[in-house]
């Protein structure tokens, strides 16, 4: 299988070389062509790690374990000023994205993009792990809802799926759309029904650093397992798979420069969730907030809240989390959080503590 992989990056890597000198009209003959340079000048990489250590005192259970969470590197190809093709792969879990963007008009108002890629649903679905402040990355609506994390019905996807999808900024960059058809059942998998299932967003920037954000997921589901806050869907069956969110992000202008670090904003985001699989509806939310205060030492606090199943109590849980992080290097940081989280009878025994500490290299 790993033999299998590192083939299609090879011949990924070859196919965008060789594009792009034919897309440049084979101005120059092959004697002519400096082809490590053109292959550096075209193929960039980058990736990142996140590994740390967790405690927790759930249903009145101590744990505490190191942890690797995410070993990625990717692969991006430039084969022409329109077209590019990228490929990224997690280490210690599963090929992640391969797709294909192409630039059909001449500005930033159209884009196409065919393959397996991160879905438009939420506004933290898109973010990388490296952009977020939660070392849990994501709320629960968004892990639940987008995908991210443990769904039993559908899988864990890290809120990626296969499809096609448009894409632009219109009005000087003010608006900004997504629309995708996706086959819903998640990465590496064959869909298992003949239903698409249709994203969109739109974002709208009004002035610089402001955003509004909203998105709708409509589509159907198969299940690969069951979930206990939903024991009507049984394995194999379609059912009803509709998400809604709507939010808004500010981030100031950069300020409070470190050695290493460029200067960085304070923001805040917030949205608010909600979506049906079935009868079953869920629904939460989240306020995210990171502020400088010295040198490449930043605040991080957040709240939220989601309840998986809005008609049946106690599958509610809200985390309320204060911590720090210090960029030591560039997109490398250190972070230390404390989460203090309050659960419905179903979820645990008790309200509990987590304690986490984690560091990420990047390049």
């Amino acid at each position: 299988m790993k033999q299998k992989r590192w083939r299609t990056v090879t011949l990924a890597v070859a196919l965008a070389a060789m594009s792009s000198q034919y897309a440049m009209g084979q101005q120059k003959s092959g004697q002519d062509i400096d082809w490590m340079k053109e292959l550096t000048s075209r193929i960039t990489f980058n990736g990142y790690a996140q590994g740390g250590w967790s405690y927790q005192n759930m249903n009145g259970r101590e744990t505490n374990s190191y942890n690797l969470k995410r070993t990625l590197l990717w692969a991006k190809a430039r084969i022409t000023d329109r077209w590019s093709f990228l490929f990224m792969h997690d280490f210690s879990s599963v090929v992640q994205e391969f797709y294909t963007d192409f630039r059909v008009t001449n500005d930033k108002s159209l884009s196409v993009r065919l393959g397996q890629f991160k879905h438009s649903y939420t506004m933290e679905n898109p973010l990388s792990p490296t952009q977020l402040e939660l070392i849990d990355v994501y709320s629960q609506a968004v892990l639940y809802l987008a995908g991210e994390g443990p769904d039993p019905l559908n899988g864990v996807n890290y809120g990626r799926d296969q499809g096609l999808m448009v894409y632009g900024d219109l009005f000087s960059d003010v608006l900004h759309y997504e629309l995708a058809l996706m086959s819903g059942q998640g990465i590496n998998r064959k869909d298992n029904n003949n239903q698409k299932d249709f994203i969109a967003k739109l974002e709208l920037r009004p002035f610089q650093g402001f955003r509004l954000v909203g998105s709708g997921y409509v589509g159907t589901g198969n299940a690969v397992g069951t979930a206990a806050w939903n024991p009507d869907i049984k394995v194999g069956d379609n059912y009803t798979r509709n998400r809604y969110s709507a939010g808004v992000e500010y981030k100031t202008r950069s300020y409070s420069a470190a050695r290493f670090k460029e200067a960085r904003p304070a923001s805040v985001r917030a949205e608010w969730l909600g979506g049906k699989d079935g009868n079953v509806g869920s629904r939460g939310g989240y306020v995210t907030a990171c502020i400088p205060v010295y040198d490449a030492l930043d605040i991080v606090a957040s709240g939220e809240t989601f309840d998986r199943n809005t008609s049946v109590d106690g599958w509610d849980q809200t985390n309320m989390t204060l911590g720090v992080q210090y960029w030591f290097y560039k997109k490398c940081r250190l972070q230390l959080q404390y989460t203090r989280c309050l659960c419905g009878e179903k979820i645990s025994s008790n309200d509990y503590n987590w304690l986490q500490a984690q560091v990420q290299v990047a390049f």
